[in-house]
């Protein structure tokens, strides 16, 4: 457990994190030699470029959408703020509006499906927040000093310090909007979610460098830095990744098989009771089963890597390992699940004992998980990978057969060779066959 909280946390840090800590550290004023100056001045508009390239690249409209939101938000911060401590920072109304709405902006478009991006759409979007931005003028003309001032009133008397500028409505929108996006990382894992968290950090930092010296470009553009890195990596999950457990999967097979040497033991490893699960409890608990049980496995596999290729299986590659050495990474994985409490709470939400000392519901049962394997060895080179993958696939059905819960040895058999169909009596191998 502790295992797995620490590689969240650092998941949720890297990179945003260290990209917020380096803006602050380097582009402080001073914090940089003089020469190195003029080439800090133009990383704002290479982010601008590479994010607007990527976002349209790889289909990703929030991000798109996004990058426009920051170049607004940038000019209006540039352009209406004054140097000095406390609310008198941010007095100008239109400040005051946009700090509101930029975290409320980015929670909306996390919204967006992600799909292909037409440019009637994108065209339409960009209407919607041009439109947005006339609202913003037009709420913020001196004819209207009351819906101005509705921005910028205080709520809680005693917060209205000297440490921010920032009007108590837009600090509560920063607080709501971060909450959501470390909520969500928690339960989807997206790094384009811990990527929109430290961009609303920069961003709240870029609305109080005037009164430090420091130009708040910098900052918005460590923003969205940090955004278009959480979008690389979200791309990268996306494709490598299997949607339902995290781990890795076909395409991230298919790459690692390509790399094999001529030694090799492959395993295939099935939990027993997730067919009987999903016919009484339903597709979902099995699904959870799957999700709660793939992890494990991945973190408990000492060796190997672990994939979801297809199916309820998973598949799991140990590189320069023999099927002795397998036989007893896969025995000590078997124990693990097996030391594994699930209990089904109501009729489909399933949820880990980690200490089986939780109460029980009324409505909530126990789910006994066990996992067989099947392991092979490529012991022969002329042997296919696909030969060996029978093989592990022969001795999960031998292992299941025999009530599970056990891990069993295959040996893989000899490929037959298949007469040519031209008359020339030349033998061919199965494997020149498309």
């Amino acid at each position: 457990m502790p295992g797995v909280v620490g590689r969240s946390t650092f998941a949720f840090v890297f990179p945003g994190g260290l990209v917020l800590l380096a803006a602050v550290g380097f582009l402080r004023p001073g914090g940089l030699p003089p020469w190195m100056q003029q080439p800090v001045s133009a990383i704002p508009y290479i982010v601008l470029a590479f994010g607007l390239a990527f976002g349209w690249l790889l289909s990703s409209t929030r991000v798109l959408l996004s990058f426009l939101i920051l170049a607004l938000a940038d000019r209006a911060v540039s352009t209406f703020s004054t140097t000095g401590a406390g609310p008198a920072a941010m007095s100008h109304p239109i400040l005051a509006v946009t700090a509101f709405l930029l975290p409320l902006n980015f929670l909306a478009l996390s919204l967006l499906k992600e799909d292909a991006v037409s440019i009637r759409r994108a065209a339409g979007y960009v209407i919607l927040v041009l439109a947005e931005s006339f609202m913003v003028l037009w709420l913020c003309h001196p004819e209207r000093p009351d819906i101005a001032a509705a921005f910028q009133q205080a709520f809680v008397s005693r917060l209205t310090a000297e440490w921010t500028p920032i009007p108590q409505p837009a600090l509560l929108a920063f607080g709501v909007a971060a909450a959501i996006y470390l909520v969500r990382f928690v339960l989807r894992r997206d790094p384009l979610e811990a990527g929109s968290f430290w961009t609303l950090a920069a961003i709240f930092v870029a609305y109080h460098g005037e009164r430090y010296g420091w130009h708040p470009t910098n900052f918005f553009a460590a923003g969205g830095l940090t955004l278009f890195l959480g979008l690389l990596q979200s791309a990268y999950q996306r494709t490598y990744r299997d949607e339902l457990t995290g781990i890795a999967g076909r395409p991230a097979y298919d790459e690692a098989i390509g790399q094999l040497g001529k030694r090799f033991s492959l395993a295939v490893l099935a939990v027993d009771q997730l067919k009987f699960h999903m016919n009484v409890y339903g597709k979902t608990v099995g699904e959870q089963i799957l999700r709660l049980i793939a992890p494990k496995v991945q973190a408990s596999c000492r060796g190997g890597r672990v994939f979801r290729v297809s199916g309820e299986e998973l598949t799991l590659l140990f590189p320069n390992h023999s099927a002795v050495e397998t036989l007893a990474a896969l025995e000590t994985l078997r124990k693990m699940v097996e030391s594994t409490s699930l209990i089904l709470c109501g009729r489909d939400r399933v949820r880990e004992d980690a200490r089986e000392r939780s109460k029980m519901g009324a409505t909530d049962c126990r789910l006994p998980v066990t996992v067989s394997a099947g392991v092979a060895e490529q012991i022969d080179e002329t042997a296919s990978v696909g030969l060996v993958l029978k093989a592990a696939y022969r001795a999960l059905y031998e292992a299941k057969s025999t009530g599970g819960n056990v891990v069993k040895r295959g040996s893989v058999a000899s490929e037959p060779a298949r007469r040519s169909s031209c008359n020339s009596g030349r033998i061919v191998a199965s494997g020149e066959y498309s």
